[in-house]
């Protein structure tokens, strides 16, 4: 029998949680109703009473939309909060209008409401949904599910498995901690809870043969905390990183998982008969078990080993074609520790006591919030480059809307490395940089922000337009 813990015993902070199922609702062209309202679940163990909790249709996470590549998802948001909020595609290449980032792309959707968002899908892979109205507190309330895209020629898979993480600052009574927003979780690496969740569990379990060859997809939905994770009794290849295929299906024995990140596995089953096939989550947390596989009887197992996925058609510029674009630095400044001693909101040039005072501790390039003027403003087809500079003390998970991007970490490197895949999220750690390069492709207004929602909510947010 594998071990199941090793280090800090998890029920000390609240013990095993009891599993929520995903839904898993047929998707076609017709439209599909997805209801935001007040509900509860049962997170905390039993004995505890449900959290109250907003969600999708009811579930945390909210249910799984499944789609093809190549055809169209339309779905019908209808907001029972007692506040506004949006839905935010995450990863997906989708017309502008339907970004779901309110006061960029839409008006916010108000209490009793209803949105029509009409998604086109030209990707497959592993995506997923949340709301984008103060989303550091909707997200954090449970508002956010995944959506998958598959491939019209999928790989051969015993299974296919949706592993969402998360994590919740819980009370003692197992209901929510309501300090959503504060400056202190801001001004530092954003809101951490106190209880990892993978599925709506803290012990997911699921029977697999020995043997079997699975496909995983993992996607950290947290607000803030980023997951360092290792793998025992199986063997673990990588073949997508946020939606998109990395080529080669690469091993790997470790993987991170920063917010809003997604990583695609097919996984062999090797452990013994009896045992467990384990995902463990290692460094920031101590080490302990977060998906558990008990490994029941046989099957028969693959010889071969697995092929990468088809690649997507995302157009990608030409090494010589990104040296020539112009490098747009965009530097990240502020934050505990920092030395942001002033900047730029709306249109007021503020001291840091003030604008610690306004919510703001953080800024691009001298400013904090959203600018009226975007970052940059290109055309249809240009290469864009921007080298993300990190002057701060704490790591940034950076996204981008509505496109994908190929990275160049520069801090160590010995000349530029190309990474195995596009990605729409990228983490730069503190005191470091990283060059980014896409082909701004899909015209509209796009944002670009840290995916650390605090961290975004006060102050690291800006935009492109691409006309």
């Amino acid at each position: 029998m594998a071990a199941r813990h090793s280090g800090p015993n998890r029920r000390q902070v609240l013990g095993g949680l009891a599993a929520v199922s995903l839904v898993t609702p047929a998707i076609a062209q017709k439209m599909r109703p997805l209801v935001a309202a007040q509900a509860t679940a049962q997170l905390a163990p039993d004995g505890y009473a449900p959290t109250p909790v907003w969600a999708f249709d009811g579930t945390i996470p909210g249910p799984v939309l499944r789609g093809k590549q190549g055809e169209r998802m339309r779905l019908a948001v209808q907001n029972d909060l007692p506040v506004a909020t949006s839905v935010h595609w995450h990863g997906i290449r989708l017309d502008n209008a339907m970004d779901g980032v309110p006061g960029l792309t839409q008006n916010p959707i108000s209490p009793g409401a209803t949105f029509d968002y009409d998604l086109r899908l030209p990707d497959a892979g592993t995506f997923w949904y949340h709301s984008h109205e103060r989303s550091f507190e909707q997200v954090a309330r449970g508002l956010a599910g995944p959506l998958i895209i598959e491939e019209t020629d999928p790989p051969e898979v015993d299974d296919d498995i949706v592993l969402m993480f998360d994590d919740w600052r819980f009370l003692e009574d197992a209901t929510l901690s309501d300090d959503f927003g504060a400056l202190f979780d801001a001004a530092h690496g954003g809101r951490i809870g106190n209880w990892v969740t993978v599925n709506g569990t803290g012990e997911f379990r699921q029977a697999l043969p020995r043997g079997a060859r699975v496909r995983l997809r993992l996607i950290n939905s947290a607000n803030a905390r980023i997951f360092d994770l290792s793998f025992q009794g199986m063997t673990a290849h990588l073949v997508a990183l946020d939606g998109m295929p990395t080529g080669l299906a690469r091993t790997t024995d470790v993987v991170t998982l920063a917010p809003a990140q997604r990583v695609d596995l097919i996984v062999d089953i090797t452990g013994e008969d009896g045992g467990e096939a384990l995902i463990l989550s290692r460094k920031r947390d101590g080490r302990y078990t977060v998906v558990a596989f008990p490994i029941e009887a046989d099957a028969t197992p693959r010889t071969d080993a697995p092929e990468g996925l088809p690649l997507n058609p995302v157009p990608l510029p030409e090494t010589s074609a990104i040296q020539a674009a112009p490098l747009r630095p965009l530097r990240m400044e502020g934050g505990a520790m920092g030395s942001l001693a002033s900047a730029r909101f709306e249109g007021e040039s503020l001291g840091a006591r003030n604008l610690a005072a306004k919510g703001m501790v953080w800024a691009f390039n001298g400013t904090a919030g959203m600018p009226e003027a975007p970052f940059a403003e290109v055309s249809r087809g240009e290469v864009v480059r921007i080298n993300l500079v990190n002057d701060t003390a704490w790591p940034h998970g950076m996204h981008l809307h509505g496109h994908h991007f190929l990275a160049y970490p520069q801090e160590g490197a010995a000349g530029w490395v190309r990474y195995p895949a596009l990605r729409d999220t990228i983490l730069v750690g503190p005191q470091s940089s990283t060059e980014i390069a896409f082909i701004a492709d899909n015209p509209g207004d796009w944002l670009l922000h840290c995916h650390m929602l605090e961290h975004a909510h006060s102050g690291m947010m800006t935009w492109i337009r691409v006309s």
